[in-house]
């Protein structure tokens, strides 16, 4: 039975601190992992940032000085030539590589780089000259929903869709933009609604701190599962608190895998290991007392043991009532009766 493989894409994002080293151990941990693949973010900070910027809040809190989000931008920026390698050693490490993109420069850089699928992060659902550019080439896209209403998803939706890009090329990722996201924000049930309201492949990135959301995403159909994970949670920078450490990250796919494999299949079956377990857990009709030939079987004569060997209860109402056609002794099967 082969059941379908959820993707698990392990989040690097900027925790390699703008360090080539670091990104390249960040492969590594995310191979070792048994990762489908590993996710860093390409842009141009120029392009991204308006110089005096300001940080988010959590950006704040998890690296406390005056820099503005344009200098944190800059400091974490890898250039081209870095992704090159970068993807040079995903192959080599045989696992994917992706980066999410952006602005339409780095975008068609990833592009240029044979990058599988494009990754549209949740505070860029709303750019449109970016979506428009994406969605004319037509690649495996996913759309992130950090932030959003259903009008500004319906609208970005509706706006790939209308420029160019295949319905079963787009898949919809529900995401809570906190970091780390509290539990009671995190509404996972919108992964229904979004099957329902959309019809689209779903998945979810999870910035919650332990496992069991990621899990239960699983068992609700997501299809792609993403989570940040960094070499040490006490690195300076804005993601490694939030994030899995590499054994961490190993439990963690190792948790996804199994429950793909415990929710199975959707027809109710009994398995090989139940069909072992059957005739000494089921029970089957036996003589209560004395049984003479001829004697009507009855509710004071009759009961149910176990194991599974003669008739079984399932038959008990078709059998009340007959005569008995042999002798029974106490806890004798009845047998050849109905």
């Amino acid at each position: 039975m082969k059941l379908p493989k959820v993707v698990i894409i392990a989040e690097a994002g900027i925790n390699h601190n703008g360090n080539l080293k670091s990104a390249f151990e960040l492969v590594e941990a995310a191979a070792s992992a048994k990762c489908d693949f590993v996710k860093f973010q390409t842009y141009v900070s120029e392009n991204q940032a308006i110089v005096n910027s300001p940080k988010a809040q959590y950006q704040l809190t998890s690296n406390n000085d005056k820099t503005t989000q344009f200098q944190m931008l800059k400091h974490f920026e890898l250039t081209k030539q870095d992704f090159m390698k970068i993807k040079k050693f995903c192959d080599l490490k045989k696992i994917g590589f992706l980066s999410t993109g952006f602005d339409i420069e780095s975008v068609k850089f990833l592009m240029s780089i044979k990058q599988k699928m494009i990754k549209i992060p949740s505070g860029e659902i709303t750019n449109f000259p970016l979506l428009k550019f994406i969605s004319k080439h037509n690649k495996k896209t996913i759309l992130s929903t950090g932030m959003s209403t259903y009008k500004e998803i319906d609208s970005a939706v509706d706006y790939l869709r209308k420029n160019g890009l295949n319905k079963k090329n787009l898949i919809l990722l529900h995401c809570t933009s906190a970091y780390p996201a509290p539990l009671n924000e995190i509404n996972l049930k919108v992964l229904n609604s979004f099957k329902i309201r959309y019809g689209l492949s779903i998945g979810y990135s999870d910035h919650s701190s332990g496992f069991e959301v990621a899990i239960a995403a699983v068992a609700l159909g997501a299809s792609i599962i993403e989570k940040h994970f960094t070499l040490d949670k006490r690195l300076k920078g804005p993601d490694h608190q939030m994030s899995l450490e590499p054994q961490e990250l190993s439990k963690f796919v190792q948790n996804i895998r199994n429950t793909e494999i415990a929710l199975g299949i959707s027809n109710k079956i009994v398995t090989k290991s139940e069909k072992a377990n059957l005739k000494v857990v089921r029970k089957s009709i036996v003589a209560k007392t004395f049984i003479k030939r001829g004697e009507l079987f009855t509710e004071h004569n009759l009961t149910t043991k176990r194991p599974f060997y003669g008739i079984s209860p399932i038959n008990w109402d078709k059998l009340i009532g007959k005569k008995s056609k042999k002798d029974y002794r106490k806890d004798d099967f009845i047998l050849d009766e109905t």
